[in-house]
């Protein structure tokens, strides 16, 4: 089963949710507006990726939060401030990919 994590108000996320809906790809959808990820969450993430390259530098919050002229642990804000991220995030078993990919989600529900 792939985990999609995101928020519903996310473009990219609703079309990985769509992309897996079309396909009938088995998926659980995390909604990072009710609910944190876990710690555990956190490591498989940052284990495939650096805190820094999950951030995304064009979000509104990132803006608005003046991290361009910050010095800023990446880590600690990401997981207090998940509206950073870049979206969606995509899990399945150990394996994480950031953002939207059709071929990641096809390739990993399954089905072609």
């Amino acid at each position: 089963m792939i985990q999609i994590i995101g928020t519903k108000k996310d473009r990219q996320t609703a079309k990985a949710i769509r992309f897996c809906k079309e396909r009938s790809i088995a998926y659980q959808f995390v909604d990072l507006g009710q609910r944190s990820l876990s710690t555990g969450e956190w490591d498989a993430i940052f284990a495939r990726y650096s805190p820094e390259s999950v951030i995304d530098t064009t979000a509104s919050a990132y803006k608005k939060g003046g991290y361009d002229f910050r010095i800023f642990d990446a880590r600690t804000e990401v997981v207090e401030h998940p509206d950073l991220l870049s979206l969606p995030i995509i899990r399945s078993r150990s394996l994480v990919h950031i953002g939207y990919d059709e071929a990641i989600l096809a390739s990993w529900g399954g089905k072609r």
